[in-house]
C-alpha cells in the first residue's frame, strides 16, 4: 500500500495521518509477525529518531480502536499487533515464543450464527510448540 493509501486509509477512519501514525501502519501492514511494541519502536525509531514508545503504544491503540489492527493478548507477557484483519487464528509456541497465523474454517462462525449469536470479531488462539521447534527437539 502507498503512503498516500495508507494516509487516505487513515483520513476515512478519523485519525489525523501523521507520519508516525502512517509509519507505524506501514510497519503492521508489511510484517506480519505480530510484533510488540517495543519491537515496533526499535524497528522504526532508526528511520525516525522522534519516535517514543509512548508514540508507538498511542498509535496501536489508536488504530485498534479505529479496527484497523488486531491487539493480540495470547501471551500473557506482553500485547502483540496484526494489521490483516481477515479471518485467521493465532497460534503461539510456547518453545520459540514466535506467533503464527492459521486458516480457521468458515464454519467456525457460521455455527454461532446459526445459534443465534451476533459475532461482530472472533479471536481464536491455540498454544502449543511449533514445527521448527518440535524438529529441534528431535535432534
Amino acid at each position: 500500500m502507498t503512503p498516500q493509501k495508507l494516509t487516505e486509509t487513515l483520513r476515512q477512519k478519523g485519525i489525523c495521518p501523521t507520519a508516525q501514525r502512517v509509519a507505524v501502519y506501514e510497519y503492521l501492514l508489511t510484517h506480519r509477525t505480530h510484533p510488540t511494541a517495543d519491537t515496533l519502536y526499535h524497528a522504526l525509531v532508526k528511520d525516525n529518531p522522534s519516535f517514543s514508545r509512548t508514540t508507538v503504544y498511542n498509535t496501536v491503540h489508536v488504530l485498534a480502536k479505529a479496527g484497523l489492527i488486531r491487539v493480540l493478548t495470547i501471551d500473557a507477557d506482553e500485547q502483540h499487533f496484526d494489521a490483516f484483519m481477515g479471518e485467521h487464528g493465532h497460534f503461539w509456541c510456547a518453545c520459540c515464543e514466535k506467533l503464527f497465523d492459521f486458516s480457521l474454517s468458515a464454519d467456525t462462525a457460521s455455527s454461532l450464527v446459526s445459534d443465534g449469536f451476533l459475532v461482530e470479531t472472533s479471536d481464536v488462539y491455540a498454544t502449543g510448540v511449533c514445527p521448527a521447534c518440535q524438529a529441534k527437539v528431535k535432534k
